[in-house]
């Protein structure tokens, strides 16, 4: 009885394609590492055109006071003011503040248990940074997770007095307003260099809900923050809470 005739075996071209999808993976997350790295270490040194958070609210129909001043070129008031209201702890963390965010976690659910009050926050000058500049605006454990390793990059690459530099410049202070230049500009009609402690407090009590409250004439909430953020600059002052941007 004759054998079968034997077939020919011809190369199959499923090795080549698993080395071509693992290319693929291995560039993108090479991509993924070298995009976040590279804008952090160019933001080191250039000042952000714009944010993401501006080309929202441009789409919107709002346009955007955006006006970039080095540190020097801004009272040393506002930098206090921030500290004193936003991260008192911000010469002595890595980036996150560990303390801070336990109790904004109790204050919170005492809230929600209570049915009273708003959440609390217990983010960094660091991590409102990293979240203003790269990021997208809105909340979820996604952006969340981005901004911790934003922030992680940020403290590793910039110096203190850079991320209180950029932070001051791109927060919003009123709708459309970014910046302290133009939040001077905006509130007081005069250069953010020129500010007083008590024009500084004021910007600081309403950097929380700059589309909510007005620092030139406040109600009697801002004006109650307003004094306490006042109070406090005297103890960064003191203290030296602000001597890693001030010096």
């Amino acid at each position: 009885m004759a054998e079968p005739p034997h077939m020919p075996e011809f190369p199959t071209d499923k090795p080549k394609r698993r080395i071509g999808c693992l290319g693929v993976m291995l560039g993108a997350l090479a991509l993924a590492i070298i995009l976040p790295v590279g804008s952090v270490v160019t933001h080191a040194v250039v000042p952000p055109l714009t944010t993401l958070l501006m080309v929202e609210r441009g789409f919107a129909g709002q346009p955007a006071d955006y006006r970039w001043r080095k540190l020097d070129d801004i009272s040393p008031r506002l930098v206090e003011a921030v500290i004193a209201s936003e991260d008192a702890r911000f010469c002595s963390h890595s980036g996150f503040d560990f303390e801070a965010i336990e109790k904004a976690l109790k204050a919170n659910e005492r809230s929600k248990r209570s049915g009273r009050g708003g959440m609390r926050g217990g983010s960094t000058i660091s991590q409102q940074t990293a979240k203003n500049v790269f990021l997208w605006p809105g909340r979820g454990w996604i952006r969340k997770g981005l901004e911790a390793g934003y922030t992680v990059l940020i403290e590793a690459t910039w110096s203190k007095r850079r991320i209180v530099e950029v932070y001051l410049n791109v927060a919003e202070w009123a709708p459309g307003v970014y910046g302290a230049e133009a939040a001077a500009q905006h509130w007081f009609g005069k250069s953010a260099a020129d500010l007083s402690a008590r024009e500084a407090a004021r910007l600081a009590a309403v950097l929380p809900s700059p589309r909510r409250y007005n620092a030139s004439s406040p109600g009697p909430y801002v004006r109650g923050r307003a004094r306490r953020v006042q109070a406090a600059m005297g103890t960064v002052r003191n203290d030296g809470l602000a001597s890693c941007v001030l010096g």
